[in-house]
């Protein structure tokens, strides 16, 4: 029996009809793959365009203009309502030409006395240097301790009539854990170089001179405070025994106590006290770093809190 002939090209043309489907494969793989890095690479940007404040639109106007800063959240060091970015916006603001008047509009519990203070100073500042320049506040939800320290530098204060407006206190806050660790069993062994060196220490029984000497950094912050909202307001301040108290009123209240001046919003002041009703925002916005920082660091909170109301923790060491 004989075997038929077989073409000796036949294996040849095989090999390069596999070689030529492996080749369409890899082509169409790679047209895929570059196909999901554009449209991954299109949706970073998608998502760079929405969370990232890319600035610099609003201030391409010509003429004048009211400057506007937000002064949101607590006031602390680092914070996005830190004296840093308060007064670099502020700073902004004035040296701008265009600007007509400024305003700052609050929503603070308050935070750091240092950091309110320096932006109470560096208003203060600018106001002597820019004297054409007027400043205002406007109120939202809440202007409380440091952010009426900051409030009480503006030529004029305005609030809704439910704005809650006032504080005007300093509080060190701290918990006590003896009695937790009696029963427990637990012992604190502190060692210390220098007699105040454990200066209120949450796991030693309170001290009487500590407890005293805290105190009078209280009276003299506080002290501090009424001086400078006494300052800012001037002869239109109503005093009452309960005004320095920590005490705090709604907006109607705050005008008939001299702790504001009027009812009032952004656009209410710009249009009928700065003649000037475009708005540009000033405000320093956080870059897609610092957000992302943020997310991922997280402060461990200290036992001795140092504050004004609602604000920055400081702890003594």
């Amino acid at each position: 029996m004989e075997l038929p002939t077989q073409d000796p090209q036949w294996e040849r043309q095989l090999l390069e009809k596999i070689a030529l489907e492996a080749l369409k494969e890899q082509k169409a793989k790679r047209r895929w793959g570059i196909f999901f890095k554009l449209a991954f690479l299109a949706y970073l940007v998608a998502v760079l365009v929405l969370v990232v404040d890319w600035g610099g639109s609003e201030k391409l106007v010509d003429g004048k203009h009211t400057a506007l800063i937000n002064l949101r959240g607590t006031i602390e060091a680092g914070g996005e309502t830190s004296a840093e970015k308060i007064n670099g916006a502020l700073q902004s603001a004035f040296e701008d030409k265009g600007t007509a008047g400024v305003i700052l509009r609050i929503n603070s519990p308050g935070g750091s006395p240092v950091q309110s203070g320096i932006v109470y100073d560096e208003i203060r500042r600018l106001r002597t240097k820019y004297p054409e320049v007027p400043l205002y506040v406007v109120v939202e939800d809440l202007c409380a301790s440091g952010g009426y320290y900051i409030a009480s530098a503006a030529d004029k204060i305005f609030v809704d009539k439910a704005s809650i407006v006032g504080s005007i206190g300093v509080l060190m806050d701290g918990f006590g854990f003896t009695g937790t660790m009696d029963k427990l069993g637990v012992e604190r062994r502190l060692l210390t170089a220098g007699a105040n060196k454990g200066f209120l220490d949450p796991f030693s029984p309170q001290d009487e001179k500590q407890k005293a000497h805290a105190q009078l950094l209280l009276g003299e912050i506080h002290q501090q405070f009424i001086e400078v909202v006494r300052n800012g307001r001037g002869k239109r301040l109503k005093e009452t025994p309960e005004m320095f108290s920590g005490l705090m009123w709604t907006g109607s209240q705050s005008i008939a106590l001299g702790l504001a001046d009027d009812f009032g919003t952004v656009d209410s002041v710009a249009r009928d006290l700065i003649k000037a009703e475009t708005v540009l925002d000033y405000s320093v916005k956080e870059n897609i770093a610092e957000r992302f920082a943020k997310r991922l660091g997280a402060e461990m909170g200290q036992s001795i809190v140092f504050r004004l109301f609602g604000g920055n923790r400081t702890g003594f060491h």
